[in-house]
């Protein structure tokens, strides 16, 4: 997977860009707030899928304009395309984000989940080891989205579903029929939620041992990392498991099993590395996560996806950065960064953000 070409538009806070890549490395420098960041958010919605950065599509458009948009020339399987991502900012008719693959569109962006492939790192993702379940999902189901296309239509159906349901829980004493109505909603939830449940189960099978092993090569064998999967209803039925719950639900006001409460645990040495895990082991977890994340992904597609890398250096230390930094060769990586000297022994394309401009 490479991307060899990249033009932009009012995205962000930049106006316009362009740059051609370099093969493996092309290192992003510039002070903060220069648009570092928002540079390699533009090469990730290449791949269908919303902002890493939890933003809404109009807040990446420029302010004061109607639309932006990113451009790239992938290659991907021997095969060159030209992607291009459309955005519709404050003010305009339309709204979402908008794909076209060689001039032929294709509406919504997800509905090119899968052409181009990029893993993401950035210093927020600690949050995975130290927030909530809720990221730790959304890891899960944004690494299914890309590598297996028909995933996005599956989650929707069941996201759909749950809020519907939980619309009705909230009134449930004053709607007709509405034990009627929640089998219906528990039908549809059983259905999409069996093959959600399951993708993410086959998912950490393999990725899983992949991030145990990074992190045994990460602690020179000294510590042991377990990667477990937390399912809502271990092989059971789910349809069963949300019958079993719905006097809970009633009670609650909402639907309180099923995929949605899924979780991913991980284990330094037996110890939950989010209660007991130092920093340094945190991102050690962290790191052995999205690096697997990549191979897995390798590993499916035939390919090694794009790997994007926000300022992570600087939340590392020598070990893991030369860890980190040896991995490179083979493969095509972006790495910002505010201190070009961390980088010394390493080759490859530097350019420079200036207020938003594309320098080098």
């Amino acid at each position: 997977m490479n991307l060899r070409f990249l033009e932009l538009a009012d995205f962000r806070n930049i106006k316009k860009a362009d740059f051609v890549p370099h093969e493996e490395l092309t290192i992003i420098t510039g002070e903060n707030g220069q648009g570092k960041t928002n540079l390699l958010e533009s090469i990730f919605l290449l791949t269908g899928s919303k902002s890493f950065r939890a933003s809404r599509d109009i807040d990446l458009v420029r302010r004061g304009c109607l639309k932006g948009w990113v451009r790239g020339k992938t290659l991907a399987a021997g095969r060159e395309s030209e992607i291009e991502i459309t955005l519709h900012g404050q003010g305009a008719a339309k709204r979402g984000r908008f794909a076209a693959i060689n001039k032929v569109e294709y509406g919504r962006a997800t509905a090119i989940a899968g052409t181009f492939t990029a893993v993401v790192f950035a210093p927020e993702h600690l949050s995975l080891v130290k927030s909530g379940p809720e990221g730790r999902r959304r890891f899960l189901d944004a690494a299914l989205c890309q590598l297996y296309p028909g995933y996005i239509s599956i989650l929707r159906r069941f996201t759909r579903a749950l809020s519907q349901k939980n619309a009705l829980l909230k009134k449930y004493w004053e709607t007709r029929d509405a034990e009627e109505l929640l089998d219906v909603f528990d039908a549809e939830l059983a259905e999409a939620g069996a093959e959600i449940s399951g993708r993410r189960r086959q998912y950490l099978e393999r990725m899983g041992p992949m991030a145990e092993q990074v992190y045994a090569k990460l602690s020179k064998g000294r510590e042991r990392l377990e990667v477990c999967f937390v399912p809502c209803c271990g092989h059971g039925d789910i349809g069963a498991l949300l019958k079993k719950t719905r006097e809970r639900d009633k009670r609650a006001g909402f639907c309180t099993a099923g995929p949605h409460r899924e979780d991913v645990e991980t284990l330094v040495d037996g110890q939950s590395a989010r209660v007991f895990g130092s920093q340094g082991q945190q991102r050690s977890v962290v790191l052995s996560l999205k690096l697997a994340e990549a191979e897995r992904a390798k590993e499916v597609s035939g390919e090694h996806p794009v790997m994007l890398l926000d300022d992570v250096l600087s939340e590392l230390d020598e070990t893991r950065q030369a860890f980190l930094l040896s991995g490179m060769q083979g493969k095509q990586n972006f790495l910002t960064t505010c201190d070009p000297t961390l980088l010394k022994q390493v080759e490859g394309k530097v350019v420079t953000m200036e207020q938003g401009e594309v320098k080098g």
